[in-house]
């Protein structure tokens, strides 16, 4: 799978976030501070890799900052994307279930080494929900985008 990566600084847990996706086989496309020459504002690299996604240059993405909080919200502007910030792996896997979420946002703070591999375990075995209530939300929320309106 591809996976476009971002984070506002290079920090030791998000190289090991792009050496844990390497290691699982996947085709990460970095941003951000990963990537040289980038611009590694938050706001900037976050919606870059969450339109990786929206145009399907990516099947998923993982966002990144110091808190989580901003990368989760500059990828959930992107029209398509449903970012989902997860701090534990129970978190993860509800939001690949229940909301069908396409980015994972991780904050570089809180996530060690050792729960990242647990984050990263529940999303990837994560599927989204068969449930017609399930379903009917994650429509709704894809409804909403298109009747967003803006630049």
């Amino acid at each position: 799978m591809r996976i476009s990566v971002s984070s506002d600084m290079d920090e030791p847990v998000a190289r090991a976030l792009v050496a844990a996706l390497r290691g699982r086989g996947h085709d990460v496309v970095t941003h951000g501070a990963l990537h040289p020459g980038a611009d590694p504002q938050w706001a900037v690299c976050s919606a870059a890799a969450a339109r990786d996604v929206a145009d399907g240059t990516s099947e998923q993405a993982v966002v990144c900052c110091w808190t989580g909080t901003g990368a989760s919200i500059a990828a959930n502007k992107v029209p398509g994307v449903r970012a989902a910030l997860c701090t534990d792996a129970y978190t993860a896997d509800g939001a690949r279930r229940w909301n069908d979420a396409n980015v994972l946002a991780l904050s570089l703070r809180l996530t060690s080494e050792p729960l990242l591999e647990e984050i990263l375990d529940a999303w990837f075995t994560g599927r989204p929900a068969e449930a017609a209530e399930d379903r009917a939300n994650v429509a709704h929320v894809d409804r909403l985008d298109r009747t967003r309106t803006g630049p």
